[in-house]
C-alpha cells in the first residue's frame, strides 16, 4: 500500500484572500514505512507574505524570489503524488484547499484522492480532549522534534510520518520488540559460547552410588528400572 505524507507552508491562512503555497514537502510510505523517496520544493508565491506567516515558517519574500512558481513544478509534483493517491496530512482540509487552488490556477486537474488520513482527527479520536498539534504528538510519542524551531514542510512531513506510525500502532504491529540489527546473531553466539559441552565418558562408581542413594530417597522414582 502506497501513501504520501504531505505538508505545505503558505503566505497566509486563507485561500479566499489570495494566499499561496510557498513550500511543499512529501514523504512516500509503502506499507506504512518510509521508502526514502521524498518531494520538496520552495516556491515563489508572486505576492507579499503575511507577517504572521513569516513568524511561523521564517520564509521571506527575498528568500523565495528566485524559486520556481507552482506552475513550473506542478507536473513534477503530480508525478510524485501519482493517481488516486492516499494522503496523510495534519489538518487535511487546509493543505488540500491550497493545493487544489494552485492546481486550478496552473490549469491542472484537482488531486484525485483515493483516501485521506487527517492525523488531527485521528489523534482526537484516539486521545479525546488532549492536544493534537504536531509538537504535542511528538512529545506524547517521544519523537525528537528539537530541529523544529520553525515550521518547515519537509521536516514536518518527516515528523508526521513518525507520528502517523504511532497513531496507527505501527511499532506494535511490526512486533520488533526492540529488535536491533545483529541482536539475534549476538544472542545465538552468546548461547553457543555458554553451552555445556557433551559428556563423552561413563559415570564413575562413586557417581553411580551417589545417584542410587539419591533415588532411594524418592517415592516411586521414574528413574528406577
Amino acid at each position: 500500500m502506497r501513501e504520501v505524507v504531505l505538508d505545505t507552508e503558505t503566505t497566509g491562512l486563507s485561500v479566499a484572500d489570495g494566499h499561496r503555497i510557498i513550500e511543499i514537502g512529501c514523504i512516500e510510505l509503502r506499507d506504512h514505512m518510509p521508502t526514502g523517496r521524498t518531494f520538496h520544493e520552495y516556491l515563489n508565491p508572486e505576492r507579499e507574505m503575511s507577517y504572521g506567516a513569516v513568524n511561523v515558517h521564517g520564509l521571506t519574500a527575498e528568500f523565495l524570489a528566485d524559486k520556481p512558481r507552482f506552475i513550473e513544478i506542478a507536473d513534477k509534483f503530480l508525478d510524485f503524488v501519482g493517481a488516486e493517491v492516499a494522503l496523510v496530512i495534519h489538518n487535511a482540509e487546509f493543505d488540500l484547499g491550497f493545493l487544489n487552488e494552485e492546481l486550478k490556477n496552473a490549469g491542472r486537474p484537482a488531486l484525485k484522492v483515493a483516501k485521506v488520513v487527517d492525523t488531527v482527527e485521528l489523534a482526537r479520536r484516539k486521545f479525546p480532549g488532549a492536544p493534537a498539534s504536531l509538537d504535542a504528538l511528538c512529545k506524547r510519542f517521544a519523537i525528537d522534534n528539537s530541529a523544529r524551531t520553525k515550521h518547515g514542510a519537509l521536516l514536518d512531513a518527516e515528523l508526521l510520518s513518525l507520528v502517523y506510525l504511532e497513531l496507527i500502532g505501527g511499532r506494535q504491529a511490526a512486533l520488533d520488540l526492540g529488535w536491533q540489527p545483529g541482536a539475534a546473531d549476538a544472542t545465538v553466539t552468546a548461547a553457543a559460547t555458554l553451552a555445556r559441552p557433551p559428556r563423552t565418558f561413563a559415570p564413575s562408581v562413586a557417581e553411580l552410588a551417589a545417584h542410587a542413594a539419591f533415588i532411594a530417597k524418592i517415592e516411586n522414582p521414574i528413574w528406577r528400572a
